[in-house]
């Protein structure tokens, strides 16, 4: 273990903030909400009682507040897992590393992150403008692999592998699941599921404009392997979260059924009904 991190690797502003996230530690509390777009920021700190911290750097925008008497953080993440390496590594920083000595802490602290975003369906039984709380998570990005210490192998993971037919993905396939020990937040969630995290919109994701995509029958192979749904983060922030020794939990806004070729009339409206939902819930 390094006894002090070089300049090059812990990067930090003017400031002494992360350099991406511009955040100090006192900016930040133990439990976080993670949302992809920044708009949906202040969407979920106008529930607060009281805002304190506003920040933002490129597409991280940060508010920290208190809520029924307890503290608050909502931050986006922009789109993607790459963002998630970001964010992940970053958030750890500032809990776990001493900024100034550029050290690790000896004692370390776990933060709470909740993911609150939207996704498609592959489950023709799943309905749009629903809930649906992910317990397991492929990633097909390969961002994991880049980090010695990933393992994982679960029943879900292996009977995935197994059937999984796309030999020239095969490599780049990792998987993680939910933080078990906080999952009561959710218990009573309409739909639990199996999360697939793609490293693109388009031919990741079955769609094909000028370009085609690996084939016709992707999202469907998927569905048929226990996949229910499908976005762009979860796989990172599980992955990072249980390297890390952070505990992560992920509900998504179910916006569009691709089976069914259905797409939610009103998406907003069920995503202030999760916010308030998750809100309820993580701080009740």
């Amino acid at each position: 273990m390094l006894n002090k991190l070089a300049a090059s690797e812990l990067v930090l502003n003017e400031d002494g903030s992360v350099y991406h996230l511009n955040l100090l530690p006192e900016d930040i509390a133990g439990k976080i909400i993670l949302v992809g777009d920044p708009d949906r920021v202040p969407k979920v700190s106008q529930f607060f009682d009281k805002i304190e911290i506003r920040k933002n750097k490129r597409e991280f925008y940060t508010h920290t507040g208190t809520l029924r008497g307890e503290r608050i953080t909502v931050m986006s993440s922009g789109i993607g897992t790459e963002n998630i390496d970001i964010v992940m590594n970053e958030l750890d920083a500032l809990v776990n590393i001493d900024l100034q000595k550029k050290a690790f802490k000896s004692e370390h602290t776990a933060l709470e992150l909740f993911r609150l975003g939207t996704c498609g369906s592959v489950n023709p039984d799943i309905e749009v403008d629903q809930m649906l709380v992910t317990e397991n998570v492929v990633g097909l990005d390969g961002l994991l692999h880049f980090y010695s210490d990933y393992q994982f192998e679960n029943d879900f993971s292996r009977t995935f592998m197994a059937g999984f037919p796309y030999e020239n993905i095969k490599g780049m396939l990792y998987f993680s699941d939910w933080a078990q020990d906080i999952a009561h937040y959710y218990e009573d969630a309409k739909y639990r599921g199996n999360t697939a995290t793609f490293p693109g919109f388009y031919a990741p994701q079955g769609r094909q404009l000028r370009l085609k995509a690996l084939d016709d029958q992707f999202l469907e192979t998927l569905n048929d392997l226990g996949v229910s749904n499908f976005e762009m983060e979860t796989s990172a922030i599980y992955g990072l979260a249980k390297l890390l020794g952070h505990k992560a939990l992920t509900v998504n806004n179910v916006i569009a059924n691709r089976r069914r070729g259905e797409f939610a009339a009103d998406h907003h409206a069920s995503e202030k009904k999760m916010i308030a939902w998750v809100l309820d819930r993580i701080i009740p």
